[in-house]
């Protein structure tokens, strides 16, 4: 019956233990994979590595609240469904969490039932978009779909393990990303020690001669004695902020 759902996953960011355990039971009889965060920031970090299929926010979050979560979430291109969750039922509040970025609002307590018909009905209108959407920053526009990616009119030919770097950084945009951090996320097939290899900077440096081969303006920066950042050219940053 469940099926067609089986490889759908959630991520649920909900910081009371009892609703995160109804949840997290709840879904996976239905045939969802299921992720959940406590606060916050382990919520917008979780979201961005692991880019789940739907995403189920509370808003009273410890630390950052759901609201700022969801805005993050959609200002770094992330593009899953969202189902924002909370005990304020005003319609001020529906109305700030709709225009966060979130896709559906359910005041608690609610019925079981109608949360998961609301998370059906989410999966049925967005379908894969979380997966066809191109990422774009500056010039560069990466088709996670057709495994494409160019700057400018300008194709950029990509080996797998660079296009997964280049996409890791480019759903993180203006994030200081860690060796770690980038290992973690792009080398899971075949986990590297970071501190016995500079297999990171080897592709950080392959990225670069690529990105700006024709002489345009970096994008990826070296943070010194953290890691890397993928951030557009300062006179692009100004106009987008017209």
């Amino acid at each position: 019956m469940f099926a067609a759902l089986a490889t759908k996953s959630i991520l649920v960011v909900e910081d009371s233990p009892e609703l995160v355990a109804l949840l997290d039971r709840l879904l996976r009889e239905h045939g969802y994979e299921v992720r959940t965060a406590a606060d916050g920031d382990a919520g917008l970090a979780t979201a961005l590595y692991d880019a789940p299929d739907l995403v189920i926010l509370d808003v009273g979050l410890p630390g950052r609240d759901g609201f700022e979560v969801m805005r993050e979430l959609r200002r770094h291109g992330f593009s899953a469904p969202a189902l924002m969750l909370t005990a304020r039922g005003e319609v001020a509040d529906r109305i700030t969490g709709l225009e966060s970025g979130a896709d559906d609002y359910l005041v608690k307590p609610f019925d079981t039932d109608e949360l998961v018909a609301r998370v059906r009905a989410l999966f049925r209108r967005s379908g894969d978009r979380r997966r066809t959407a191109q990422l774009a920053v500056a010039d560069v526009v990466l088709d996670p779909v057709a495994r494409e990616a160019r700057r400018g009119n300008r194709p950029l030919s990509l080996t797998q393990r660079e296009f997964a770097v280049l996409e890791c950084f480019m759903r993180n945009v203006g994030v200081t990303l860690t060796r770690s951090t980038i290992a973690e996320q792009v080398w899971r097939d075949s986990p590297i020690d970071v501190d016995a290899t500079n297999v990171i900077d080897v592709y950080i440096a392959y990225l670069r001669r690529k990105l700006d081969s024709e002489g345009e303006e970096p994008l990826l920066h070296t943070v010194r004695g953290l890691g890397y950042v993928l951030k557009p050219p300062p006179e692009i940053r100004r106009k987008g902020r017209r």
